[in-house]
């Protein structure tokens, strides 16, 4: 046999017992797979060994310099773990791909140490044998990895890819926006059509926010295993098909379970969008341009606002068939809010993966293209289509996860299990490695801030339209009408009546007839020979009244209005179906919450210019600790509103500081963890803000009405608390992305 008969045998004999020690190892993953795989490598070099020495010497495959044989020692594929791309240099039939290349088998040369330069030097048993040292060299490929992708970066630019990224990325962030404030505008209208009592608008409220840290936490962990730009498609697809369904649904229970599911959905957006961006950014406009990306949750929250004050109040884009479906404004509204989702899935399947997400998982070639097409398009943009890009080889990590082979005969539901049993540990090891030693007091200082900054705000923000409506109520009160003992006579009524008070009235042979009564109390009062027909109420009541030979023709004063009332000789005929509704509710009232709303997301653009503009100069630290500290100061100036409109002043102002403090932490939660366990932590980190939400919002609210001392006092102290652990991160600013 020639020397390139025995060079072929003895590669595919390697790459035959690799396999073979993968497929079994993979099938030890969660019990003990140190003893088993020392076992097998001590195996496999036993018999790899003596099949060499078989068949020749060993410089039948340790060739000279320069020989064809030469592929384990000096090969450009073995000198070191970088590979190598076809694409940009001539091969020969030795160095073409090898089965597996791209299903995440290392190649034969890519585990290796030094001693791989002669098989003797170093036995292949002591490579699985020392895992620590395994992973140590995994980290030194990453640390030349960073150095090198940044190199990368330059050449390539920044110019009209990254611009083109920016504004797909933005629509998936403008729709998490967008999903925040849906369920507030609908509530309202929503609570006419489902009966809903306090509690479960209550939880209809936070349901989203429970939805959201769900999906943190699960497509975070995701994106670090199957890709940033995949799981961000498979997030979008399932936010977008349950909006759609939660604008048919007709029960209180679907409707909840479409929310949720919806916010599971969409939590995935924000810690991949982040991360997906910045590695496509070069080290000195990453804290500028993921700034400047932030101003798309603004976007969402105008686009929210906007469309509720156009369509929920038109309440005449409905129909209904029957009394089984109904299909009203609001119904629209949630429709129309799908639409970013919608349109960032379009876009996003035009974009191609993270090259550096490529490049942790060993796949060369496929990383090569994507950085190639960033500097064409850049270059052809910017007038300099000659330009080539000179990168030939890129570093690659050292991969330790191997292949499961279960064979042709194997059942489908075999292999589905068998992957997705390993995709499991491997996210549940991931997020493990956010705890250990090296990122531990980062992880713990960062949840710490993430949970200070996300109670406050979340708190704040939805406390503040809370508070406005007790407000609106209490203006409401002051004007109520009250009249005591009139005596009416036949009489008709055929206007609204509203915001009055009768008490120990007497109304013989009198006709209420086609009207509206808002916010009407009548006590102790006798209604004789009376007709009611035609009648729509809300927060309407009859307390201690009796009524004697009255007819209740058409309306919806249901029993339940009459409270400790006596009914003589008294009639209701075609009773009006309907809930309920103790709430103020008119168009007016409506106006005004989506206003607000709309000011209080507008309020922000000025901090998140600024953000923008001086986080590559001032530092990420500084932003966030010194945004924290005025936020902190801003709310200490809530006690003084006692106003309708010095609360939407307050809430403008809070909401322009604090958003530079979150601008800051979204860029340094990037910036602090390496690229395979990126999204993995962004996204825990963004389920615990979540969770912080919830604790905010039910703590806050519970004090509309009874003190403002509280809440104050509970987000100044978060605030405070925040900004000072902040100055115990480390700054970011000037390194290279992990």
């Amino acid at each position: 046999m020639d020397d390139d008969g025995r060079y072929r045998d003895s590669r595919s004999d390697f790459i035959r017992g690799a396999k073979d020690i993968a497929k079994v190892a993979k099938k030890q993953v969660g019990k003990k797979v140190g003893r088993g795989v020392d076992k097998m490598a001590d195996e496999y070099t036993r018999r790899s060994y003596k099949r060499f020495e078989e068949e020749d010497d060993d410089d039948d495959y340790a060739g000279a310099p320069g020989n064809d044989g030469g592929y384990y020692r000096n090969d450009s594929r073995a000198n070191d773990d970088e590979g190598h791309s076809d694409s940009t240099e001539g091969h020969d039939e030795d160095d073409e791909i090898y089965e597996g290349e791209y299903q995440g088998i290392p190649r034969a040369d890519s585990v290796k140490t030094s001693g791989m330069d002669g098989m003797t030097a170093t036995p292949q048993a002591q490579q699985f044998r020392d895992m620590a040292a395994y992973e140590g060299e995994r980290r030194k490929d990453q640390e030349e990895l960073a150095q090198q992708y940044e190199t990368i970066l330059q050449e390539c630019g920044h110019g009209k890819f990254q611009w083109t990224l920016y504004f797909v990325l933005g629509l998936a962030l403008m729709a998490d926006g967008v999903e925040i404030f849906v369920v507030g505008f609908v509530l309202p209208s929503a609570e006419k059509d489902m009966c809903l009592s306090e509690p479960n608008k209550g939880m209809l409220g936070l349901i989203v926010y429970l939805g959201m840290m769900v999906g943190a936490f699960v497509w975070g962990g995701l994106a670090d295993r199957i890709g940033r730009r995949q799981t961000l498609l498979i997030s979008l697809s399932i936010n977008s098909v349950f909006a759609f369904f939660s604008s048919f649904v007709q029960g209180y229970s679907s409707f909840l379970f479409c929310r949720l599911a919806s916010g599971v959905g969409i939590g995935g957006s924000i810690p991949i969008v982040f991360s997906y961006y910045s590695e496509f950014l070069a080290q000195e406009k990453r804290g500028e341009h993921l700034s400047w990306l932030c101003m798309f949750w603004m976007i969402g929250g105008i686009y929210a606002s906007a469309m509720a004050w156009a369509i929920i109040p038109h309440y005449g884009w409905s129909f209904q068939m029957g009394s089984a479906y109904q299909f009203h404004s609001w119904r629209v509204f949630v429709l129309v809010c799908a639409f970013p989702s919608v349109a960032a899935i379009s876009a996003l399947t035009t974009m191609p993966e993270s090259p550096r997400f490529y490049l942790e998982n060993g796949k060369h070639d496929e990383a090569w293209m994507i950085l190639k097409q960033v500097h064409d398009t850049n270059m052809r943009a910017k007038g300099y289509p000659e330009r080539v890009f000179s990168v030939t080889t890129i570093k690659t990590v050292k991969q330790m996860d191997e292949l499961v082979n279960l064979g042709d005969g194997a059942a489908w539901h075999e292999k589905w299990r068998i992957k997705l049993t390993s995709l499991f540990h491997q996210v549940w090891s991931n997020f493990q490695t956010v705890f250990s030693p090296q990122y531990r007091r980062t992880t713990y200082m960062m949840m710490a801030v993430w949970f200070s900054m996300s109670f406050s705000y979340y708190g704040l923000t939805v406390w503040f339209p809370d508070m406005i409506k007790y407000l609106q109520k209490q203006e409401y009160s002051s004007r109520t009408k009250v009249f005591v003992k009139e005596k009416v006579q036949h009489v008709t009524f055929n206007f609204t009546l509203e915001n009055q008070v009768h008490r120990q009235g007497e109304y013989f042979n009198d006709k209420f007839m086609n009207l509206k009564m808002k916010s009407m109390v009548f006590e102790d009062s006798l209604f004789e020979e009376c007709y009611f027909e035609d009648i729509t109420s809300s927060n309407t009541f009859f307390k201690n009244c009796t009524f004697i030979a009255t007819l209740f023709y058409n309306t919806d004063l249901f029993k339940y209005r009459l409270i400790n009332s006596k009914l003589i000789n008294s009639t209701f005929l075609h009773n009006k179906e309907g809930c309920l509704l103790s709430d103020i509710s008119d168009e007016n009232n409506a106006y005004m919450v989506y206003f607000v709303s709309f000011l209080g997301t507008l309020a922000v653009l000025p901090g998140n210019i600024v953000s923008a503009l001086l986080m590559d100069k001032i530092g990420r630290l500084r932003m966030l600790a010194g945004s924290s500290v005025i936020s902190c100061v801003s709310c200490f100036f809530l006690s003084f509103g006692n106003s309708e409109s010095a609360m939407i002043a307050l809430l403008c102002l809070f909401g322009g500081i604090s958003i530079a403090s979150w601008n800051a932490l979204d860029v340094l939660t990037v910036e602090l963890y390496p690229s395979d366990k990126r999204t993995t932590a962004f996204g825990f980190l963004n389920a615990l803000c979540k969770l912080a939400a919830v604790l905010g919002i039910s703590i806050f609210t519970s004090f509309v009405g009874i003190t403002k001392a509280v809440p104050i006092l509970f987000a100044s102290g978060a605030l405070a608390a925040g900004s000072f652990l902040a100055l115990k991160l480390p700054e970011t600013r000037g390194q290279v992305l992990q």
